[in-house]
């Protein structure tokens, strides 16, 4: 059985997005031989680990579309659309104008929007990002052992905990119990 692949497109924009790009070579050092990892990077720097094409024509994005188990997109809703009509939820990072990806913050506005109807999974960093494509890896069937990356998610509720402390006013002493609300919220 072949492993299951990753798509992930960051469009055709001319601001570069190499942080996703960064962070797509690090999940594919991460998961090894156990996925295969293609990045369509357009402007950005080209993928170090993961395999990598600069721009994808119609047919080849349906193609590439159809048989991933994974869709990485970034906030355009024409990319977004692409995947969805494909069968997929896809894990959206949107692009992020104070780092120099975009003109402005339309993609995170949008991408917060259909979040929260359900159209994709947000991922904002790294963590993130490893937890969703592990969601829904494990969710496309046993094939999948995505055991290794679930850390990014113990590193995740950590961050989270040590943030939310200070709000709380008192320690968040259940790390398990917040990567637990974490991933739930993921299998939504």
């Amino acid at each position: 059985m072949s492993a299951p692949l990753v798509v992930a497109m960051v469009g055709t924009d001319h601001h570069p997005f190499d942080r996703l790009v960064g962070w797509l070579d690090r999940l594919a050092a991460s998961l090894g031989p156990r996925a295969e990892i293609v990045v369509q990077h357009g402007h950005s720097v080209r993928p170090q680990v993961a395999s990598g094409v600069e721009f994808v024509d119609q047919e080849q994005l349906t193609d590439l579309l159809d048989r991933a188990a994974v869709v990485v997109c970034h906030g355009g809703p024409g990319t977004i659309m692409d995947a969805r009509r494909a069968g997929h939820v896809p894990v959206c990072v949107p692009r992020d104008p104070s780092r120099g990806e975009h003109v402005d913050a339309h993609q995170e506005r949008f991408a917060a929007v259909v979040e929260d109807a359900g159209v994709v999974r947000l991922a904002t960093d790294f963590p993130a990002l490893a937890d969703q494509v592990a969601a829904t890896l494990r969710a496309r069937g046993p094939q999948a052992d995505v055991t290794e990356i679930e850390a990014a998610a113990e590193e995740s509720a950590a961050r989270f905990a040590r943030q939310i402390d200070p709000v709380v006013g008192r320690p968040v002493r259940r790390v398990r119990s917040v990567r637990r609300a974490l991933l739930s919220r993921v299998a939504r």
